[in-house]
């Protein structure tokens, strides 16, 4: 029985840096070996970090890259190790796995197919591998085998796939295994989204059953380079069994997950299946022969990973969601050393209740992982952070929040920014900016030479008011070094329904990624009542919902709304949902929507989409202007990674006018069913039987 010990690794990088990304890549190395582990398989573009973009374009940072795989060559004595860097070949760039065995690097992987869909942009910066190709690339003057390779080492025959390659229909696993390989290693860059993990999952399940191989994959873990979050969570598989998980959506820099393998095993299953078909050939392309002493490994029986308790709650979105973007406010935060707290705009309303709750769970969340030391290092670079011994001490030093109210800000919204703040232990203020919003009125009747109103100048007096709340909370922000949180959510931004230089005031937006929706109908109530596992409910919450959203930006009696404003957040969702993940035009909308919501009447759902669309198109430049914000799942509205849309178009015109033909249409059709139903009921009802005259009764004589 041949045995060998696997490690799949995630890894919290950023990119270019250099001396932290270095220092991760040896700090996993080693606690590999220190498991006893003959194999560890690093995530994608390790050496560098994932999100680089241009940079990877700079000929420095290609060479910086190949400098570091140097220095650590020596980390990978005694074992096989796979370290992910950008790699020049024929004047192209490909996304490259360096393979090294035994302190040597034995030759490069590049990947194959490339991710360019939703958040991916991979084809800008790297060229794909052609699949059954090899060739020598010759670096600090030795040449390497690159290409689609094999390695055999020791006996052991290895191959590799890298991330995109294990999604396509014509992975590179399928003629790795026909050629005997014992394992595939899967270094992956595979970003955070709703119910992914599970998807991966099956992948590599399937992947080993298919393959009859042990499989390992590996991934990036934390907020990396801004925008997408990684989630970890490394697998290794044999023969469609789950052996070994790794913890998902952790705090920590570094996670290895080992495993035993039986390589007699997955041989004798190849030998055993029917549908397994060997390649032959007399000289093998791309195999490369590596003398190895595996070292003796003691057997481990392989036991089914206990799923963490959040993993298997009923209310799972709510838990990952939750973990997920404290993870990544966390990482954000760290990682920008200039910044020694957080700032937020308290509304009292759903949305940044939900950002200043982010932060509490955030903190607790890390500390709980860390413990107090490791919690006060990550973000060492902050002054007095050894006073932060509890979530609540860094709350109350190092989360600033203000309630910046007017004429037209309610009672409920005050004292529900006040209450959650409070159980929060955040540092609250109250701002008055009446006096501050009359002054720039006053200005404004100077330039129309009359008193404004609400009939004729209700856009801009809305404005103002979220303007002016701007400085007071950026002013706030500067003095503490504080990032300025924007409260903006997905609804909002699809449609432009914010202020621009007001309420989108900030420097990162965690919430524009998710739906008001599901904010305010799911996981806030949630929230309020249960809480995720480790920290909770936040009852304060139960103020939030006293009264419906509203920006408060007219006067109290008008009992403005946001969905008075635009339309039930439900429908704007599914419209949203039509128009950017699923690229439909207007009419095509229409007629996917008009059975989902029969409540309301055909104009009344063309109006809904007419709406949404002109909003829409004509607010690109609010998006392209927005904060950067996480992304949370394969479609988003940000411009510069997920949607990219024109600044100026003619906005589905002529598709609204196709749309309104349909919509007419459809109305009349509605009506003559109406019709013919209504005459088929009056044809159809059972004649009436007249009732019966009333006895006539004598008259009473009056007493």
């Amino acid at each position: 029985m041949q045995l060998v010990k696997a490690a799949a690794v995630a890894l919290n990088q950023t990119p270019l840096d250099w001396e932290g990304n270095e220092a991760r890549i040896r700090q996993a190395l080693r606690e590999s070996r220190a498991q006893e582990a003959s194999v560890a398989c690093l995530p994608e573009l390790c050496i560098t970090g994932y999100g680089c973009e241009d940079a990877f374009q700079y000929l420095g940072v290609q060479q910086q890259a190949w400098e570091m795989l140097q220095r650590l060559l020596p980390e990978t004595k005694g074992m096989v190790a796979t370290l992910g860097l950008p790699l020049p070949y024929h004047n192209g760039l490909f996304n490259a796995q360096a393979v090294c065995v035994d302190g040597e690097i034995k030759g490069f992987v590049p990947k194959q197919h490339l991710a360019n869909d939703g958040n991916h942009y991979e084809s800008r910066w790297f060229k794909e591998w052609p699949e059954g190709v090899q060739s020598t690339v010759t670096l600090g003057g030795k040449a390497y085998p690159i290409g689609d390779l094999l390695f055999d080492i020791g006996g052991v025959r290895i191959g590799l796939e890298t991330c995109e390659d294990a999604w396509v229909a014509n992975r590179p696993g399928t003629p790795l295994a026909q050629r005997g390989a014992d394992l595939i290693l899967n270094s992956s860059a595979s970003h955070f989204s709703f119910g992914k993990h599970e998807v991966r999952k099956r992948i590599v399940l399937e992947g080993s059953r298919a393959f009859n191989a042990h499989y390992l994959y590996s991934n990036l873990l934390g907020n990396e380079a801004g925008r997408m979050i990684y989630d970890g969570g490394a697998l290794i598989a044999s023969r469609g069994e789950l052996m070994a998980e790794g913890p998902r959506l952790s705090f920590r820099d570094v996670l290895v997950t080992p495993a035993v393998l039986d390589i007699d095993a997955t041989r004798t299953a190849q030998r055993a299946s029917a549908s397994f078909q060997p390649r032959f050939e007399a000289v093998e392309p791309g195999l490369v022969a590596i003398p190895f002493p595996w070292p003796a490994v003691e057997n481990e029986k392989a036991t089914p990973p206990a799923a963490p308790a959040w993993e298997l709650s009923p209310h799972h979105k709510e838990e990952e969601f939750t973990r997920a973007e404290a993870l990544a406010l966390f990482d954000y935060f760290r990682k920008n050393p200039q910044l020694h707290s957080l700032a937020t705009s308290l509304s009292g309303g759903v949305d940044s209740a939900a950002v200043l709750s982010l932060q509490g769970i955030a903190a607790k969340f890390a500390m709980d992982e860390l413990g107090v030391a490791g919690f006060q290092k990550k973000l060492s670079h902050i002054p007095g952070i050894e006073q932060s011994r509890t979530p609540g001490d860094f709350m109350s030093r190092h989360t600033l929040c203000a309630y910046q109210g007017g004429e037209n800000s309610s009672a409920e919204t005050r004292a529900a920014a006040r209450a959650v703040s409070k159980e929060l232990g955040a540092e609250y203020h109250e701002f008055d900016i009446q006096p501050l919003v009359d002054a720039y009125e006053k200005l404004g009747e100077q330039i129309t030479g009359r008193p404004l109103d609400w009939e004729r100048d209700d856009h801009a007096r809305q404005n103002i008011q979220a303007r002016v709340r701007a400085p007071g909370i950026w002013l706030a922000a500067n003095l503490r070094n504080a990032l300025l949180l924007v409260t903006t959510n997905r609804s909002e931004a699809t449609v432009g329904y914010s202020t621009q230089d007001g309420d989108t005031a900030g420097g990162l937006a965690p919430l524009a990624g998710v739906d008001k929706e599901f904010l305010r109908e799911s996981w806030l109530p949630w929230l309020q009542k249960e809480g995720p596992i480790g920290f909770g409910p936040i009852t304060a919450l139960e103020k939030v919902f006293a009264k419906p959203p509203s920006g408060e930006l007219r006067p109290l009696v008008e009992n403005q709304t946001d969905e008075k404003d635009l339309m039930p957040h439900r429908v704007l969702n599914m419209i949203e949902r039509a128009l950017v993940r699923d690229k439909q035009v207007p009419a095509e909308i229409f007629q996917r929507l008009r059975p989902e919501l029969p409540e309301l009447t055909p104009h009344e759902l063309g109006n809904d989409i007419r709406k949404v669309v002109d909003l829409y198109f004509g607010t690109q430049w609010k998006r392209d202007r927005e904060a950067p914000s996480f992304h949370l799942d394969d479609h988003n509205l940000d411009p510069k990674t997920g949607n990219r849309m024109p600044l100026l178009s003619g906005g589905f015109k002529k598709e609204l006018e196709t749309m309104w033909g349909v919509v007419e249409a459809c109305a009349q059709r509605e009506q003559e069913k109406r019709q013919a139903r209504s005459l088929l009921a009056e044809a159809t009802r059972p004649p009436v039987a007249p009732l019966p005259s009333p006895e006539k009764k004598a008259p009473q004589r009056e007493k």
